[in-house]
């Protein structure tokens, strides 16, 4: 994940300036255009929400089309000043924050031709994360990029298992579908297949119960047993998060490489012998 700090202003004194208020919050006026974006960004929200209330919507509508193209040309604006001010204009617009930036306005425009996309404008929420380098608390946005590198790196644990959890419920919701006689509920695999889903993961609708004593036996079953495999993923992902977080406390004295194996001797970037 590349981080905006790391983008370069350009030449222009003018565009040096805004890119001081935009992209740093070091300065009284960048502090209140970022506490100003926040805020817009948690009002667009709301109106997103008060629309999907047709009694709302029916009263404030005008009120709320107003606002919302008020908000959204602020937000092209700004995000056409973030591409302006900087030179690796192409490192900002593939970045992280960059994309959610695009996602944020693209429902808007969409909404012209497909009325519904603009309650897409939900993922502005996503702009949020900013709020931990508004703040200083990039300490919460390196745990959360802790977070991410251990699902990346436990990716193809938690896809053996997910296919060892579909096998699983395929052959317990053929069986249902035997044992109950294609009774309410259990008319088809895929029926039963959905059962044996929800049960498995503890989720527990209701709709749909087994009244056969072989069914309810095999209903026991797949609850006891969705305890145990909740565990499972739980467990692959702490424990990367744990050897990662070990790696981390290891940081190269020369360069400051931080991605250090637990047997390195030596740094695989400069080469120094490790302490």
């Amino acid at each position: 994940m590349e981080r905006e700090h790391n983008l370069v202003p350009e030449d222009t004194l003018w565009k040096r300036y805004l890119y001081r208020i935009i992209y740093r919050s070091d300065t009284r006026l960048g502090k209140l255009f970022d506490i100003t974006l926040l805020s817009l960004i948690l009002v667009s929200t709301a109106i997103i929400m008060m629309e999907s209330v047709p009694q709302l919507d029916k009263r404030f509508h005008y009120t709320f089309l107003i606002l919302e193209w008020i908000i959204s040309i602020f937000f092209t604006a700004e995000y056409s000043m973030r591409i302006a001010v900087v030179k690796n204009k192409r490192n900002y617009i593939f970045s992280f924050f960059g994309i959610i930036d695009f996602l944020a306005l693209v429902p808007f425009y969409l909404s012209f031709f497909f009325p519904v996309t603009k309650y897409f404008l939900i993922f502005r929420m996503l702009r949020m994360l900013r709020i931990f380098r508004i703040f200083n608390l990039l300490d919460f946005m390196n745990d959360g990029y802790l977070i991410v590198r251990a699902l990346k790196n436990s990716s193809r644990k938690i896809y053996i298992f997910l296919l060892f959890l579909i096998i699983f419920s395929v052959i317990v919701g053929s069986l249902m579908f035997m044992v109950e006689g294609g009774r309410q509920g259990f008319e088809t695999i895929p029926q039963s297949i959905y059962w044996a889903v929800v049960t498995v993961t503890t989720v527990g609708y209701g709709d749909v119960s087994p009244i056969t004593p072989m069914g309810k036996f095999f209903a026991v079953v797949l609850m006891l047993a969705g305890y145990s495999i909740i565990a499972v993923p739980t467990g692959i992902v702490t424990a990367e998060m744990r050897n990662k977080r070990q790696n981390l406390e290891k940081v190269c004295d020369r360069c400051g490489n931080e991605d250090i194996d637990d047997d390195a001797r030596y740094c695989k970037q400069c080469g120094k012998k490790l302490a």
